[in-house]
């Protein structure tokens, strides 16, 4: 089945996304891409054919996913046709990846003050574009088909330079900020509306079989270079400072940092994941 047939009810058949949703994120998502993506077109004579393949000559935002997620992943030996194929049966089989990726791309555009519109995400930032890949290789992880996950995710790595195990679930509203450097362990699961810098782990702690990874929870923000070992627990609204090596539970609203990371404050606005605060409380050094 090729990706160009997805049918536009495929997004409105699915539950809207149950993340914050801040006055950065558009009300339909779908419509602010193409319409962001016709200025471009318009302006930008290097970009018009992409955009239009990607974007403009699809009917609903799960056939522009696919479309971008095909030529992504395919490589000589995987021809597009046959990865696009593959894409657009994971998306009809599970509404749920087009509609955690409006909610990633609605997350992008409020939290990072750089982005002029949800087009250049959806087309340049490898972060947006690794989770997607990701999302369809857990579906097809889940689905037993453990060969073509990890096919997904080996073009992830090499695309992108992201590693996530496709056993590992994420939820909705996830912003991969930059991404390069990320690994995700089998075990580790990340919640909605967690915030990821680039050179982030989720690792274990040896050869240890079994739940080995962490458990990242809602509104986590996790800062640059945060290495985070273990079956260990980083509690909802919890921050991690950059470079900070965390290998205990981590309590919900907690900052921490340091290597091994101690508490060194506590959240005041919420969800640190939305307000991307990377400072540390006053005093702390």
């Amino acid at each position: 089945m090729p990706v160009e047939p997805l049918q536009s009810s495929l997004v409105h058949a699915a539950a809207p996304p149950r993340v914050a949703r801040g006055p950065g994120a558009p009300a339909d998502v779908w419509q602010a891409l193409t319409e962001h993506a016709a200025r471009i077109a318009a302006t930008e004579p290097l970009l018009t054919a992409l955009v239009r393949h990607w974007i403009l000559g699809k009917a609903d935002f799960p056939a522009a996913l696919g479309a971008m997620l095909a030529d992504k992943a395919a490589c000589e030996m995987t021809p597009r046709d046959t990865v696009a194929d593959l894409v657009a049966e994971a998306v009809l089989a599970d509404p749920e990846i087009a509609t955690a990726a409006e909610a990633d791309l609605a997350a992008i555009l409020e939290r990072d003050p750089a982005v002029k519109g949800p087009a250049h995400p959806f087309l340049f930032f490898k972060g947006f574009q690794a989770l997607q890949m990701h999302r369809i290789a857990h579906h097809l992880w889940n689905g037993g088909r453990h060969d073509a996950a990890l096919f997904f995710q080996s073009r992830a790595s090499e695309v992108f330079a992201v590693d996530i195990h496709p056993a590992a679930p994420v939820g909705r509203g996830v912003m991969l900020d930059h991404g390069t450097g990320l690994v995700v362990g089998e075990t580790a699961s990340i919640g909605n509306n967690v915030s990821i810098l680039q050179k982030v782990t989720l690792g274990g702690t040896g050869k240890e079989s079994g739940d080995r990874h962490p458990k990242v929870r809602d509104g986590v923000l996790l800062s640059a270079g945060a290495i985070v070992l273990g079956n260990i627990e980083i509690g909802r609204n919890a921050k991690v400072g950059a470079g900070s090596v965390v290998l205990e539970d981590v309590p919900p609203c907690a900052t921490v940092a340091g290597v091994p990371a101690r508490i060194v404050g506590w959240c005041k606005e919420g969800a640190p994941a939305l307000s991307m605060n990377h400072g540390l409380p006053e005093g702390h050094g």
